[in-house]
Parts: structure tokens; C-alpha cells; sequence
């Protein structure tokens, strides 16, 4: 399962170092911050608006801004409003799809509406669990919309989930619908043909209904031909395709649903690992999402004109919220590349589309600069770039400094948050301080609260500045794990306060001003010879290396010492390595004491075993 959590930070004082050797692009943030405040007055009207007076806080315990009001609409109503106000603009730009998949948010509406009633005439209910394992599309943009008109709830499964990945999905929330492609992208690799899958779940496809041991809720499998001819559907006729439900139907007017929508009523269902247990899934409402991705696109400066490039998946929070519910509150248009991560596509897409916005991960941000590193895609056509998200994992400083150089993402902002809080809690403006930008994941959304207390005792708020759990509380909290109490009621505590938290299981501290530092999770600290390590401090110094693509360091055993540090490295191309420890490598690369060009020592695994970790970005031992 994907690790739904979100947050981003780069925290290393070398950034800010890195960031003024590129001269001017440090000097004139003020010019920036003045072209926002010319671009638009929606940024400025919100920024003002969501940035109270705040005093100095003592301990670690901060509110959100409580202006603007949240929205009370459900997302089918809001979504009506934005399609009055904005019909004509493109809303979805699916561009490996041509033509077809270009819709303006009228167009938007007429197809989810034909759609919407396609899927009720096969069965589809107010409150049903439906599920959709797509890429990147504009059918998942447009199924999005007509389950919520419905009153239906969206499940969204990562489409590289096995047969039994998906039968443990459907069966865990008794799914009666499943919607899939024919075949399933994924990056970096060939497509996936989805029939074998199909079959473990219902052995007999040539029947004239579904039938399945394994899931016996299950009514409809519902098949979009994502395969470009290469897959023949035609005979699987218990299954429906895609097609044929918007070809039946081709009313316009407005999806009545069974029972009139409530704007607390779940209407989203995000599976998440997290990090130290089972897949749960997390119920979240009109509410939560709608005004959450709302408040996204209002604190990055969103306005109609705005192309957002989002290759993060819609099965993921950061897609479906963070993306198509920011873009569709503001009626912004978003930008799909390609079904799954491709990173030619994504940056020839924003070259050829103009985007002003680019959403990422670190690792997709990496392999977007290698690839005008190596001159593979000009430098030419990112000067609309002015802003995105970063999230997922934190961001280097060296890193940041690259987007701010390469694609001019001067204004990227960081997010953090959970599925369980819709998802996100903190964030940072793009005109916040460069240190903030640098350092923290930005200061609390409008209505919601937050506060560090001790790992030892919930009740213990820690004064600021001291590390301890996050909470989160507000209108962005979860309704809770799907058929799931025992584990909803150890995150989820209604305490005596009145308020609903969210304990979030990350490590954090918080200043005075209300910004926040994740430091780590708490149960993937390493406790080594009885000193605590945290393993993203140890990241953020190993990534500034040159020759590190992607790391992740964790503990492992050890007689000696109880955990000891282990790093799993990622470097990039064409890097020669030593011998790692599964044995592959050049093994001249492993003689101690080998000279490079620079008559520097090569540091191997060895002489770090020997001469201990990094600290604060420098080696203990002189001699290494």
C-alpha cells in the first residue's frame, strides 16, 4: 500500500547558502512577492485574509487563521457555482489523451452528468462504495464528479495493486462497483494487461453477470480501454464498458440523487499505510475535502488563468485534493502528462501548455532536472512556472535551489498532512521568508488547531521549540477508519477540551510564530548505544551530495549497539558505486585510501562504520 502521508521541509542552514549563490534569484523575492500582488488580487485578498495578528506563542499549541469562512456547500454544489462562473475556461487537460482530453468545466459537468446516470441505471446508490483504479484520465476526472453528484462514495485504488490487493479493498469495504482500465501505466516501466487480474476476482468474465467468491458484494466491473487496441474486451460481457455508459445516456439535467447530499456525509475513501501497520482507510467528507482543497489553492495564490501540471496520481491524496479539488474550487485548469509519471512528458507538457504551476515529489523533481541536466529537454519554455507544491517527503535544500534556478519555482510552497486530516494541515505561502520556506512545512490552514505534546502523555502540551507528537484538530479530521473502531479510536480521541484530535504519529516541534518542523516519526526513531537518531536529519545531509538521487535511512539490528544506521542510496546516472551488501559494484572503488582526481579521499562504507555518522552536515572524525 502507498504511504498517504505529505510533508515536505528542507532543513539545512546550507540552503539558504545555496539558494544566495545563484546571486539575484535570492535579491529580488520582494520583485516576486509585487508580481503576485499584479497577477491577481485573489492572492493577496486570501493571503491577507488567512494571515491574522498573531502573538508570540509560549507553548506549543497554535490556531489557524479563522478568516475566510469555510465553504457549506456539497462539492456537487460548489462545483455548480464554479461551472456558472467559468464554464468556458478548460478545466481538465489530459495530454497524452489528444482532443478528447481537453474539457472545459462545462463540458466537464455534461459528461459526469451522462455518466452519472449511466452508472445509477447499472445500480449505482447514494452511499455505495465504488471503486476506481485509473491512471491519470480524463474518465477519472469525470467518474469523480458523477459518484459525488450520486451521493456515491469514491474509492480510489492504486492501479499497480495485485488481484489480491484489490479483492482485500473491495472485500474490506464491501464494494459493489469497480472501475478499471484495460491495461494499467506505470512509470519507468511497459503497461500492465488488467484481464488476468479481473479473472482472479471473477473466474467467469464471458457470463452474463458478475459472479465472485471472493467479493460477493461485487455487481459491476465497469472497463475503460486505456489499451489503445491492444486488449480485446469484447467478449467479457459480464463486465460493462466505459463507453457504453456515456453513449446511453445523454441528459443534461441536474443528477437527482436518492436522498438529498449533506455536506458531513463521506463521500471520499482514501486507503492508507502509513508506516507501522495494516492498510486502513479513511472516511472524509464533502466538508473536509471540498473546503480543503479550496483552502490549498487560496494560500498558493490560485486564480482562474492558473495551469496547474499535477503528475502526482489521482489515486493519491496529493492528485485528487491537493490537485483536481485546488484547480476545480478556483477554476483553475489542471494538467494531466501521462497516466503514471513520465518525466519527458511532464516537462514538455508544461512547455507546450504554458503551465504556471508544477505540483512533485522529490523523486519526481530529480529525475524532471537530470533530464535538462543532460540537456535531454531544453531549458527553453518554464518561464510561466511561478508556483507548486512539494510534499511527500522532505525537499533538500540543495534541491529547492535547483527548482528555484531551472524552472523558476520561485514561489514553491510545502504542504504537510495525512489522508486521516483530508489532507493537509500546515503549509507556507509562496512569499513566507525564505528561512520559513526553508526550514518548516509552513503555519496552520484556516480553522484548524494543532498542538506538540509529550510522547509519554497526551495531556502534556510541550513548551515551543521541544519535540514531541503532532495533533491536528478541525474540520479536516477524518469521520474515521471505515469498519475499523479500535484502530479510529487509538488516532482519533474526542478529548476533554470538546474537540476532536488527530494524533498524527509525527515527531515535531513548534516556534514561537506558529511554524512547524517535522522532525521525524516517532516509531522510526533509531536508538543507537541509547542516543536517539532521527532519520530524516541524516537524509537531508546525505542528499546534499552530489551523486545521491534518493536515500532513505532507517535502523537495523545490532548486538553491539541495538539499532545501528543503515542508508539505502539511490545515485544518479551513470555514478559508480563500490561493492554494496548485496554484492554489486566496482570493487576498486573500495580500496581505502584511493585517490580521486582532487587527491581526496573516496569515503566507503567501511570508514563510516568506523568514524560514526554526520553531524550538522560534517563528518566527526577529520581525517575522513
Amino acid at each position: 500500500m502507498v504511504n498517504m502521508r505529505l510533508h515536505g521541509s528542507i532543513t539545512s542552514k546550507s540552503g539558504i547558502k545555496a539558494l544566495a549563490r545563484l546571486g539575484c534569484r535570492v535579491g529580488i523575492l520582494g520583485n516576486i512577492r509585487t508580481q503576485y500582488i499584479r497577477i491577481g488580487s485573489l492572492f493577496t485578498a486570501a493571503s491577507n485574509a488567512s494571515r491574522q495578528t498573531r502573538t508570540l506563542l509560549t507553548q506549543s499549541y497554535a490556531q489557524g487563521p479563522t478568516a475566510p469562512a469555510l465553504l457549506t456547500q456539497t462539492i456537487p454544489e460548489h462545483f455548480s457555482s464554479i461551472v456558472k462562473e467559468h464554464g468556458d475556461r478548460l478545466a481538465i487537460i489530459s495530454r497524452a489523451q489528444g482532443p478528447i482530453g481537453r474539457l472545459t468545466y462545462r463540458e466537464l459537468d455534461e459528461r459526469s452528468t451522462a455518466l452519472a446516470y449511466g452508472l445509477r441505471e447499472r445500480g449505482v446508490q447514494k452511499g455505495d462504495r465504488v471503486a476506481v483504479s485509473l491512471g491519470n484520465n480524463w474518465e477519472f476526472a469525470t467518474i469523480t464528479y458523477a459518484l459525488f453528484k450520486l451521493g456515491a462514495i469514491l474509492v480510489p485504488l492504486n492501479p499497480a495493486f495485485n488481484s489480491l490487493q484489490v479483492i482485500a479493498a473491495l472485500s474490506h469495504l464491501e464494494a459493489a462497483h469497480l472501475v478499471i482500465g484495460a491495461e494499467t501505466n506505470l512509470a519507468f516501466k511497459s503497461p500492465r494487461e488488467n484481464i488476468t487480474l479481473l479473472e482472479a476476482i471473477v473466474p467467469n468474465l464471458v457470463a452474463s453477470k458478475i459472479a465472485s467468491a471472493s467479493v460477493p458484494s461485487l455487481r459491476n466491473i465497469i472497463i475503460v480501454d486505456n489499451s489503445s487496441g491492444r486488449i480485446d474486451t469484447s467478449s467479457l460481457t459480464a463486465t460493462t464498458p466505459f463507453q457504453e455508459l456515456m453513449a446511453s445516456q445523454s441528459s443534461t439535467k441536474e443528477v437527482i440523487p436518492d436522498t438529498p447530499l449533506s455536506k458531513d456525509e463521506v463521500v471520499n475513501i482514501q486507503f492508507t499505510s502509513g508506516t507501522t501497520s495494516l492498510p486502513k482507510a479513511a472516511s472524509l467528507s464533502h466538508h473536509s475535502i471540498l473546503n480543503n482543497g479550496h483552502q490549498i489553492g487560496s494560500r498558493m495564490g490560485l486564480i482562474p488563468t492558473d495551469i496547474v501540471c499535477c503528475p502526482p496520481p489521482l489515486f493519491h491524496c496529493f492528485g485528487c485534493i491537493l490537485g483536481y479539488m485546488a484547480t476545480a474550487t478556483h477554476g483553475s485548469a489542471i494538467l494531466f502528462p501521462t497516466e503514471a509519471f513520465n518525466p519527458t512528458a511532464t516537462l514538455k507538457s508544461i512547455q507546450a501548455e504554458k503551465a504556471t504551476t508544477l505540483y512533485g515529489v522529490t523523486t519526481m523533481f530529480v529525475a524532471e532536472l537530470e533530464l535538462l541536466s543532460s540537456g535531454a529537454i531544453s531549458r527553453e519554455g518554464f518561464e510561466h512556472l511561478r508556483t507548486g507544491i512539494a510534499a511527500g517527503s522532505s525537499v533538500p535544500s540543495n534541491l529547492m535551489a535547483k527548482l528555484h534556478k531551472e524552472l523558476n519555482l520561485t514561489g514553491l510552497t510545502i504542504c504537510y498532512g495525512m489522508t486521516e486530516t483530508a489532507p493537509v494541515s500546515f503549509m507556507t505561502f509562496p512569499d513566507d521568508p525564505l528561512q520559513k520556506r526553508l526550514d518548516s512545512v509552513g503555519r496552520l490552514l484556516p480553522h484548524v488547531t494543532a498542538k506538540i505534546t509529550s510522547t509519554s502523555s497526551r495531556s502534556t502540551i510541550l513548551p515551543i521549540g521541544e519535540r514531541g507528537e503532532l495533533a491536528v484538530s478541525g474540520y479536516n479530521v477524518m469521520k474515521g477508519y471505515w469498519n475499523d473502531k479500535i484502530r479510529t479510536e487509538e488516532v482519533r480521541v474526542l478529548e476533554d477540551d470538546g474537540q476532536v484530535w488527530m494524533y498524527t504519529g509525527d515527531e515535531a516541534e513548534m516556534d514561537a510564530d506558529g511554524y512547524v518542523k517535522i522532525t521525524g516519526r516517532i516509531k522510526d526513531l533509531i536508538i543507537r548505544g541509547g542516543e536517539n537518531i532521527h532519520p530524516l536529519e541524516i537524509e537531508n545531509v546525505l542528499f546534499k551530495h552530489d551523486h545521491i538521487s534518493e536515500v532513505s535511512v532507517a535502523g537495523i539490528p545490532d548486538e553491539r549497539y541495538g539499532e545501528a544506521v543503515a542508508a539505502f542510496i539511490v545515485v544518479h546516472q551513470n555514478v559508480k558505486v563500490g561493492i554494496d551488501d548485496a554484492g554489486n559494484g566496482d570493487c576498486e572503488i573500495d580500496v581505502k585510501g584511493l585517490k580521486t582526481e582532487n587527491s581526496e579521499k573516496i569515503l566507503t562504507k567501511e570508514m563510516v562504520r568506523e568514524f560514526g555518522v554526520p553531524k550538522d552536515g560534517e563528518w566527526e572524525n577529520s581525517e575522513v
